[in-house]
């Protein structure tokens, strides 16, 4: 029998995920965490980028979270988040045009956007191509 873990992705909306999984990975500030059943009791910052989950059956879902809170317990895995997305819901569009405008803004310093909100305009427009490249790839197998 595999190893489990409970997983929850909530967002300020609504709860994305509940349920058991074998591993999860998400983007601390540190670098990338991987959370496997019985880790050691955790409390950290998350940047924004994918979680990604893989289930019991074997499967792998991916979620874009705009950064948040990670707590791990040995049993639970918690992310907390202003925002979350499955990765397969996100607007390709919106962040490629989201990325352009931040872009624009830190380049050009006598835009009305502060530069520090522009960067992490910039870093959730990256987070979120990235989450929706993994997504494609992972549908290519």
């Amino acid at each position: 029998m595999t190893s489990t873990i409970h997983c929850d992705i909530v967002s300020a909306e609504s709860e994305i995920f509940s349920g058991d999984v074998t591993m999860v990975v998400v983007s601390g500030e540190e670098g990338e965490l991987g959370i496997a059943p019985r880790h050691a009791p955790l409390l950290t910052r998350l940047k924004p980028g994918q979680v990604r989950v893989m289930l019991p059956e074997g499967g792998e879902e991916f979620y874009y979270i705009s950064g948040g809170m990670l707590e791990i317990q040995p049993h639970v895995v918690t992310v907390l988040s202003d925002t979350a997305q499955r990765a397969a819901d996100l607007d390709e569009a919106a962040a490629v045009k989201a990325k352009e405008e931040a872009e624009r803004a830190i380049a050009d310093r006598s835009a009305g956007m502060e530069i520090a909100q522009a960067q992490a305009q910039l870093a959730q427009a990256v987070a979120q191509l990235a989450a929706l490249e993994r997504l494609r790839k992972q549908l290519k197998r």
